[in-house]
């Protein structure tokens, strides 16, 4: 994932670049809550990024923990865009999204109607919206994804395929869209890029066919963990086979064994 990075929404605080690593946030001893390695300070959680994948795990026994809202009680999967909230503080997760300068004209109306708008977040979620035909995004009547919000423009953007990609258009908005987390008019979308609406609306790109952009999702980042129990490793499943017909044999022999004791014994 290209410029990946922290971004302090609540304070004046330069972003953190977020390379592979593990990635230490603290409570130093001002108080104040500060992302590094060399920082000192009760750890309250880190993020881990590597080819796997990127996700959050939060210290043992620490409360108060939010993606997008939800609480995270032991570790979450993370993808560009979201906010993850650490006792009242805001770090949202950024990256780089292709910009809209880079549409292809001619791949205009073109594309799969399988490509959808997956909700993750806000009144959407868990619905695919088919971007098969444009979508226009605001509080309107002839709106395909409709935000009933006095304060949401009643056209607030349309989103067109081109190709495989997605075309973002701002039609008048007065904050514009998030995408991965960076606030933009216009863009172009692809496969994994979390989109944005109205600070709660919340939906990823996805394209069937093709590789998430994002680094890696086993499971919804804005959903509660899998289990709280600790991660234990599976044991090797080709030895633990080997020994059942060493065993049998065994059983066999002693059962028969066992057998002739008997017989001998009572004549």
């Amino acid at each position: 994932m290209e410029n990946l990075r922290l971004h302090f929404t609540n304070r004046p605080s330069p972003d953190r670049p977020l390379s592979t690593g593990v990635h230490r946030i603290v409570r130093e001893a001002a108080g104040t809550i500060g992302v590094g390695d060399a920082l000192q300070g009760a750890l309250l959680a880190q993020i881990c990024v590597d080819r796997r994948g990127l996700w959050l795990q939060v210290a043992n026994g620490m409360r108060g923990v939010h993606i997008n809202g939800r609480p995270v009680k032991r570790m979450a999967v993370l993808r560009p865009g979201d906010s993850v909230y650490v006792e009242g503080v805001e770090l949202l997760l950024q990256s780089s999204h292709l910009p809209a300068t880079e549409v292809r004209e001619a791949d205009a109306g073109q594309g799969d109607p399988r490509v959808v708008l997956r909700g993750v977040g806000g009144k959407y979620h868990g619905r695919s919206i088919p971007l098969g035909q444009p979508c226009v995004v605001g509080r309107g009547r002839d709106a395909t994804l409709r935000v009933d919000d006095p304060a949401f423009a009643e056209r607030h953007a349309r989103l067109e395929l081109r190709g495989e990609r997605v075309l973002l258009r701002d039609l008048g908005s007065a904050e514009g869209t998030r995408v991965n987390g960076v606030p933009v008019r216009d863009a172009l979308l692809v496969a994994g890029d979390q989109v944005v609406f109205d600070a709660q609306h919340r939906f990823v790109l996805e394209v069937p066919w093709l590789p998430s952009a994002s680094v890696g999702e086993p499971m919804d980042a804005d959903e509660p963990p899998v289990s709280d129990a600790p991660v234990a490793e599976r044991p090797p499943q080709g030895r633990s086979v080997g020994r059942w017909p060493w065993l049998l044999l065994a059983a066999l022999l002693l059962a028969a064994a066992l057998s002739a004791l008997l017989l001998f014994g009572a004549g």
